[in-house]
């Protein structure tokens, strides 16, 4: 019986981000995938039950290199809410915007209906990112920033705000690439509607001078 490893794990993973970023989900095949690592299918199907489940893994391994720090950055946020929330959207949408995520979610977006890529990926994915923005909103409720209500609910409704002029277009060909002037703006606007309606006592969540 053959033993798994971390690393042997880790370069399937390389080999089919490679794979799926040349060929797209469609065009890649596990045969292609266990050529570029040196293996056997036999071999990707003892650490990953199907393609969909690597593609996956693929996705939420980049997905986790960049939002780790960006969640990590967020824990140490507490006097600005609004600034805070501006910083993380900001970053976080570069990397949702950009061609490779958009790729990605395409792709889950096509296979949905033939597979559970689509409940894969964002129980694994999106939904931690709405968990991790759930329990920073959840602390500014406690400290008053916040208007107390469901902090999961907040969090889901910011991110739709969020996404309507920037992942949105962006996903359907309606824009092609955001200026880092243009996310600001579609975030700060974002922003302003969350506000009015969450900001405790009407407050737009900025601190101000005595």
């Amino acid at each position: 019986m053959r033993v798994k490893t971390e690393a042997k794990r880790e370069a399937i993973i390389e080999a089919a981000a490679q794979a799926f970023q040349e060929l797209g989900f469609e065009g890649a095949s596990m045969t292609d995938i266990a050529a570029r690592v040196g293996g056997s299918k036999a071999t990707l199907y003892g650490y990953f039950s199907s393609k969909e489940e690597l593609f996956v893994e693929v996705t939420h391994e980049a997905a986790r290199h960049h939002f780790e720090p960006i969640f990590a950055a967020l824990e140490q946020e507490h006097d600005d809410v609004r600034k805070a929330l501006q910083r993380l959207s900001e970053r976080t949408l570069t990397v949702l915007c950009g061609e490779q995520a958009i790729r990605a979610r395409r792709a889950i977006i096509a296979e949905s209906g033939r597979s559970d890529i689509g409940l894969r990926f964002f129980q694994n994915g999106p939904q931690k990112g709405l968990d991790e923005l759930a329990a920073f909103l959840d602390k500014q409720m406690a400290r008053g920033k916040v208007r107390q209500c469901d902090p999961l609910v907040a969090a889901r409704h910011l991110t739709a705000l969020l996404d309507s002029e920037t992942v949105t277009p962006v996903l359907f060909g309606l824009e092609k690439k955001l200026s880092q002037t243009a996310l600001r703006q579609a975030v700060s606007r974002a922003l302003d509607a969350f506000m009015r309606a969450y900001g405790a006592d009407g407050s737009d969540g900025t601190k101000r001078a005595s």
